[in-house]
């Protein structure tokens, strides 16, 4: 039986909280996303994405799907529908143009996690200790990263830093990564916005992950950790405790 947390916050530099999240225990799927856009356009980004997604989940039959591959484009197909429904809206009014929103999500099944993600939102395991990043961000100091321009390192203080370059909504067709990665006992599965991993350095979230407490108070240490530390994003993560 695993164990479950999560937390939203709009940090205390934003007016609105464009981030959102939703967990879904009956099917072990857990989603977060992170809109963009301005103005309200982001908060009804991700508040769409995370309600499509989890419609879909509820609507469809999960759970007979039986290869990695199968469960992916379940999740990929949940994904366009949201990529459709948020690419329309920014079309068709104007006050949306350019509303989008990044999704990371996961569903726990055995011994697996099938993990989805687009734009900067991240998936992280944490074991034994240490905190491993499973995604991707999909950004252009990743994209400099990759071709050798500048280190990881550069990349932290980089003015750009917080472009991205993919997400739901910004195309007709959404482009997600998925991963699939092997669980054991105690390990936390952990899904946040950039809110968290963009403020909190790892040292000090693996600190807190290795506590020992519920999933919920973790969460609400990981939130106010981001805020202590400036708190100049919307903050959400969602803990899983297999």
């Amino acid at each position: 039986m695993v164990q479950i947390g999560f937390k939203c916050n709009k940090g205390i530099v934003r007016e609105n909280n464009e981030d959102a999240c939703f967990v879904i225990p009956s099917h072990d799927v857990y989603i977060v996303a992170g809109g963009v856009g301005g103005n309200n356009s982001g908060e009804i980004a991700s508040s769409t994405a995370v309600s499509e997604i989890a419609a879909f989940v509820n609507e469809e039959d999960l759970a007979s799907c039986q290869s990695a591959e199968e469960i992916f484009g379940f999740f990929y197909e949940a994904l366009e529908i949201a990529n459709d429904s948020i690419f329309k809206m920014g079309v068709e009014n104007e006050a949306n143009r350019g509303m989008a929103t990044t999704v990371v999500s996961a569903y726990v099944r055995d011994d697996s996690a099938y993990v989805s993600n687009i734009g900067d939102s991240r998936a992280y395991l944490f074991r034994n200790g240490r905190l491993n990043r499973i995604t991707t961000d999909h950004t252009y100091v990743n994209e400099l990263i990759s071709k050798g321009l500048i280190t990881e390192e550069e990349a932290e203080n980089h003015r750009q830093k917080n472009v991205i370059t993919k997400a739901l909504g910004t195309e007709r067709l959404a482009d997600p990564d998925f991963y699939k990665v092997s669980l054991e006992k105690n390990d936390i599965l952990m899904l946040c916005s950039d809110g968290l991993h963009g403020e909190v350095p790892q040292e000090a979230i693996e600190k807190i992950l290795d506590e020992g407490r519920s999933m919920n108070e973790t969460c609400t240490l990981l939130v106010e950790e981001a805020i202590r530390y400036g708190g100049r994003d919307n903050i959400t993560v969602v803990c899983i405790r297999i």
